[in-house]
C-alpha cells in the first residue's frame, strides 16, 4: 500500500508573538470561536519558578553581584523579570555608521509585558490628529472616539488604577482607586502645585482591588522582577490563560519566525520558523496571520519574507516597512532632599512604580518645541536595585563605621525624574536588513539608522529645566543626570526608553502606508499587524495600553471577517 501523508493542519489564525498585542489577539480570537496557533521565540513562562520578586541579595551567591565585579544591575538575573535582553548571544543587530540605537528584546512567553513599568496611559484626541494641529508628521486614519471603546474593554479586563482629572489631551479611563502617595511623592506634589505643574495619581496596570480572580497588589514594590500573584499586568498571566482555557489555543514555544510564506493567490499561507531546540525548520499553516512580534521584529519578519510577488518584503509595495521608526524622547535628572535624611527609617512599600506623575500640562500652549512630554519620578527606600541600597553604596568610598554612617544617612534621600516626550518621525530614523549579517539561525538581522531631530533636542532641554525647577522648589539640590546621550543636551540614546514603534504604519493611502485603518495589510488581505508597528505617531504616553486597545479592535474586525468568509 502506498504511504498516505496525513493532511496538514490549517489553523484559523497564526499569531506571531505573545506580548501585549499577541496576547490580546489570542484572547479575543479564541473566545470568538477561532482555532489559534501562537509562535513565541522564547520558552514558556512559569511564574513560581521564573519570578524572584521576594529574594534578597543574601539569598544569592556573591549577594547577587555576579563574578568579576559585574554589577547585578547590569545583568539579566534574579533582579529582573526573566529573559529580557539588550544583547542576545547569536542574535545581533547592527547600527549604520554614525548611528547609535539600542534594541531591547524579550524572549519568553508574554514578551516585554513581563518587563514594562505598567504605565497605562490613553492617547488623547489631539494625538490622533497632530498634523492637523501643527503641520508635522501625519494624522492617524482613526480617531480617539473610534478607539475609546477598546480602551474601555482593556482597562475593565486588566485593571488600571488612577483618578478622574479631566486633564486636556490625557483622557480619563475606567480606574480602580489609586494608592496613597508616599512621602517623596507628597514633597514633589507640593512643589508642583506652587509651580502650576499638574501632578496627579499615576495610571498603572496594577490592581488595588481584586479582579477576575487576581488578588490586589500586596505592595512589595517589586513589579520589575515579576509578580507571582499576577496583581500587575502581563500578557503571560492575564491574556494567555483565558485564551488557553477555551481549548482553542496552541502555543509553540522556542519558535523563531523566519518568513511568512505566500501562496500563488497572493495570500499568506504559512510561517516558516526555526525550532530552537532541534535547530530544524518547520512550517505552520493558517487562514489568517497576526504579526505581533514587537515593532522592529515585525518589520524584520516582513522584510525577510521576500518572494516573486513581494521582492522588497511582504506587503511592502509602498516601500515604507521599517520606516518612520521612533522612540520616546527621554531625559533624566536626580535631586538630593535633606528633609528625607531626617526621616525616621521606614519601609517604602507600595506599587512597583510612582504613585504620582505629571501629565503634559502645557498642552495647547505655545512652547519652544512641538508636542509635549510627561514626567515620571520616584525615590525612597527600596529593595535591591538601582532605587535601593545599591545606588547609595556606589556613591561613597571608604570602609568601616564611617562608610556605614554615610550610607545610612544618604539612603532614601534622592528623588529621580524622567521625562517621556513625543518624537516626530524623520527620514533619517529607520531600520532595514543588514546586507551582510545574519543571526545564528541564518536570518538576516536589522541595521538601524538613527537621528534625533532638533525638536526633540529642544524638548529634552526643556525637561532638564523643568526638573531643576521642581527640585529647587522642593528644597533639594540637583545631583546629576541619569542615562542620556552625552552630546545632545540631556536627551537619551535612541531606543533606550524601549518605546520603539511605527515601522509598519497604518494609513488610508497604500502608497504611503502598509496597513489600512483596521491594521490589515493593503497588499495581503489575510495579514494583520497588532503591536506598536502600526502606530502613526509616538505621543507623550507610554504605548502598551494603546497596543492592546488597537489589537482588540483589529481582532474583532478579523473575527468578523473570518465569520463572513471574507479572508
Amino acid at each position: 500500500m502506498p504511504q498516505v501523508n496525513p493532511p496538514k493542519k490549517i489553523y484559523d489564525v497564526c499569531i506571531i508573538g505573545s506580548g501585549a498585542g499577541g496576547g490580546t489577539a489570542a484572547k479575543v480570537l479564541t473566545e470568538g470561536g477561532l482555532n489559534v496557533v501562537m509562535l513565541e521565540a522564547g520558552p514558556r513562562l512559569n511564574p513560581e519558578k521564573d519570578f524572584k520578586e521576594h529574594l534578597w541579595p543574601y539569598d544569592l551567591p556573591h549577594r547577587g553581584a555576579g563574578i568579576g565585579a559585574v554589577s547585578r544591575t547590569e545583568l539579566n538575573d534574579e533582579f529582573m523579570a526573566p529573559n529580557g535582553f539588550w544583547e542576545i548571544d547569536g542574535e545581533p543587530y547592527t547600527n549604520a555608521p554614525g548611528s547609535s540605537f539600542r534594541w531591547f528584546r524579550s524572549r519568553i512567553e508574554g514578551g516585554r509585558t513581563n518587563h514594562w513599568g505598567r504605565i497605562a496611559l490613553r492617547f488623547g484626541e489631539g494625538d490622533f490628529k497632530a498634523r492637523s494641529r501643527d503641520g508635522m508628521g501625519d494624522d492617524w486614519p482613526i480617531t480617539y472616539e473610534e478607539l475609546a471603546p477598546y480602551y474601555d474593554k482593556v482597562e475593565s479586563f486588566i485593571g488600571v488604577f488612577g483618578s478622574k482629572e479631566n486633564v486636556p489631551n490625557s483622557p480619563d479611563g475606567i480606574f480602580q482607586p489609586p494608592p496613597r502617595p508616599r512621602c517623596t511623592e507628597t514633597i514633589i506634589k507640593k512643589a508642583c502645585d506652587k509651580l502650576n505643574i499638574t501632578c496627579i495619581p499615576s495610571r498603572l496596570a496594577i490592581l488595588t482591588q481584586p479582579l477576575n480572580g487576581r488578588p490586589a497588589c500586596h505592595y512589595c514594590s517589586q513589579c520589575g522582577r515579576g509578580c507571582m500573584t499576577a496583581s500587575n499586568f502581563s500578557s503571560s498571566q492575564v491574556m494567555i490563560p483565558p485564551a488557553a482555557a477555551t481549548g482553542r489555543l496552541t502555543m509553540i514555544a522556542n519558535a523563531m519566525a523566519r518568513e511568512i510564506v505566500v501562496g500563488k493567490d497572493g495570500k499568506a499561507e504559512a510561517v516558516s520558523y526555526i525550532d530552537k531546540r532541534s535547530k530544524t525548520e518547520q512550517r505552520v499553516y493558517a487562514k489568517a496571520f497576526v504579526v505581533a512580534a514587537s515593532a522592529c521584529e515585525s518589520a524584520r519578519l516582513l522584510l525577510n519574507s521576500r518572494s516573486s510577488l513581494f521582492p522588497d518584503g511582504l506587503a511592502n509595495s509602498s516601500g515604507v516597512v521599517g520606516r518612520y521608526l521612533t522612540d520616546s524622547v527621554g531625559s533624566d535628572l536626580a535631586g538630593y532632599f535633606p528633609q528625607l535624611e531626617r526621616m525616621p527609617a521606614h519601609n517604602h512599600d507600595g506599587a512597583g512604580g510612582a504613585h504620582m506623575y505629571m501629565p503634559w500640562w502645557r498642552f495647547g500652549q505655545k512652547n519652544d518645541f512641538l508636542r509635549g512630554y510627561h514626567i515620571e519620578f520616584g525615590g525612597g527606600r527600596g529593595m535591591p536595585g538601582v532605587a535601593g541600597f545599591d545606588g547609595v553604596c556606589s556613591e561613597h568610598e571608604g570602609y568601616g563605621a564611617g562608610l556605614k554612617q554615610k550610607c545610612r544617612s544618604s539612603y532614601g534621600t534622592a528623588i529621580g525624574f524622567s521625562g517621556r516626550g513625543e518624537m516626530i518621525p524623520n527620514e533619517n530614523s529607520y531600520c532595514e536588513l543588514d546586507p551582510n549579517v545574519v543571526d545564528r539561525w541564518g536570518i538576516p538581522v536589522l541595521r538601524f539608522h538613527w537621528q534625533w531631530g532638533e525638536n526633540e533636542i529642544k524638548m529634552a532641554s526643556d525637561m532638564q529645566e523643568t526638573f531643576r525647577s521642581i527640585v529647587e522648589e522642593a528644597g533639594g539640590t540637583v545631583l546629576g543626570h541619569g542615562r542620556r546621550h552625552p552630546n545632545n543636551g540631556g536627551i537619551s540614546e535612541g531606543g533606550a526608553i524601549i518605546h520603539e514603534l511605527g515601522t509598519v504604519r497604518m494609513g488610508n493611502d497604500p502608497k504611503t502606508s502598509v496597513l489600512n485603518s483596521n491594521c490589515q495589510a493593503h497588499d495581503v488581505r489575510n495579514l494583520f499587524v497588532a503591536d506598536a508597528a502600526p502606530f502613526v505617531s509616538n505621543p507623550d504616553k507610554n504605548p502598551t495600553l494603546s497596543i492592546m486597545a488597537l489589537s482588540w479592535r483589529t481582532s474583532e474586525y478579523l473575527l468578523d471577517q473570518a465569520k463572513k468568509g471574507d479572508l
